[in-house]
């Protein structure tokens, strides 16, 4: 990584931070994207440079999870409920050491509807990206049932894993054997 691009990296985390330390203390609502970027010692228009939308502040980790999402499933070296459980492992040993900060981040996405909103439209490319990821396994279209409905069942254990983590914020290994039992029912098939 160049200085240039390791310079952008930090800022743009910056900006997420200070946005979501912003946010859990205010509220989303009562925060403008003005105020984080003065928080920053930069213009909105900067911060609009990094961040299409207000609800992409709070909620930027999520196109990591689709660039990992593409990386982990084009491999062939493992199955994709494997991978899958991999990269839901990694995320939630990152929400294991902060249950109350987990809470107030949960909180705070149940009671806006535009960051509702932006998690589900998230959820809806990850299931796009996961379609092509599968189908370049199989030498399919992406548009083709069988990697679409792999792909949305896959990321129906990101939503097996939110809504347990809501349940057991302080309880990291009764997230995880929810989120296998879910697993082990896609492996087991409907059928």
């Amino acid at each position: 990584m160049t200085l240039r691009e390791e310079k952008k990296r930090q800022m743009r985390q910056q900006l997420s931070d200070t946005a979501t330390r912003m946010f859990l203390e205010r509220g989303f609502d009562g925060v403008r994207v003005a105020e984080v970027a003065r928080a920053c010692g930069v213009s909105e228009k900067t911060v609009f440079n990094y961040f299409p939308t207000k609800e992409a502040l709070l909620l930027d980790r999520l196109e990591g999870t689709a660039t990992a999402l593409r990386s982990a499933l084009a491999s062939a070296t493992t199955t994709p409920i494997d991978a899958a459980l991999r990269l839901l492992d990694a995320e939630l040993d990152g929400f294991a050491g902060n249950p109350e900060g987990y809470r107030r981040f949960g909180a705070l996405l149940e009671t806006v509807p535009s960051l509702r909103a932006y998690r589900n439209d998230m959820m809806d490319r990850f299931v796009a990206a996961a379609a092509e990821a599968l189908a370049a396994r199989d030498g399919r279209a992406a548009t083709d049932p069988e990697p679409q409905i792999a792909a949305a069942a896959l990321l129906g254990l990101w939503r097996v894993q939110y809504e347990s983590l809501r349940r057991h914020p302080d309880a990291p290994e009764t997230v995880r054997a929810e989120v296998r039992r879910a697993a082990q029912t896609l492996r087991n098939g409907l059928g």
